[in-house]
């Protein structure tokens, strides 16, 4: 099984990195995994022009289509991202905004492999998980649009930097077996 874990925040070696590090360390206790950053890669925000909801091809050229190659070699798809400002980072929405012509939200459509198995890890440094629960609102969202399968998030509230992921690290190997459980 392929399993690509994402950070979804352009730090690279913040706590969200650190997740994703345990999350991929984990997992590759019984899966093949990638891990990739959002900001290792370069793209454009999305022109709005909707070329792609007759083309399902997007006019502009730039990394957007390694990011899907990445997305199409996985079984397993997990998100980590935090919350800026109650959300997503800007990176990561851009991202999923330039993703429209593999959207199902228009026809024709370009698409990935079905059956792929979609989970999110949201982190927040305030104490409420309602911020965690958006963040996971706006990927498992995106995730629909791929038609990819949402099977589980998790939340973890008061991280601020990598120190504070130590104490959650029991959840997060606890939930990453969850993700690897038989599908």
């Amino acid at each position: 099984m392929n399993a690509l874990v994402i950070n979804c925040s352009p730090v690279r070696d913040g706590a969200t990195a650190e997740i994703v590090r345990i999350t991929a360390a984990e997992l590759a206790k019984s899966s093949d995994v990638k891990t990739i950053c959002i900001d290792d890669y370069s793209f454009a925000f999305c022109k709005g022009c909707r070329s792609c909801h007759t083309t399902a091809v997007c006019v502009m050229n730039d990394d957007i289509p390694r990011i899907i190659a990445e997305f199409e070699q996985a079984d397993i798809i997990v998100a980590v991202s935090p919350s800026y400002w109650a959300d997503i980072p800007g990176q990561f929405k851009a991202f999923i905004d330039r993703c429209t012509p593999w959207c199902n939200t228009h026809e024709p459509h370009a698409s990935i492999s079905r059956g792929k198995k979609g989970f999110a890890i949201a982190l927040r440094t305030g104490p409420s998980m309602r911020e965690c629960e958006r963040v996971i609102s706006s990927i498992e969202h995106f995730y629909g649009h791929l038609e990819i399968e949402c099977r589980g998030h998790l939340g973890l509230c008061s991280v601020e930097c990598r120190d504070d992921v130590l104490p959650h690290k029991e959840e997060i190997v606890a939930f990453c077996r969850e993700v690897v459980a038989p599908l």
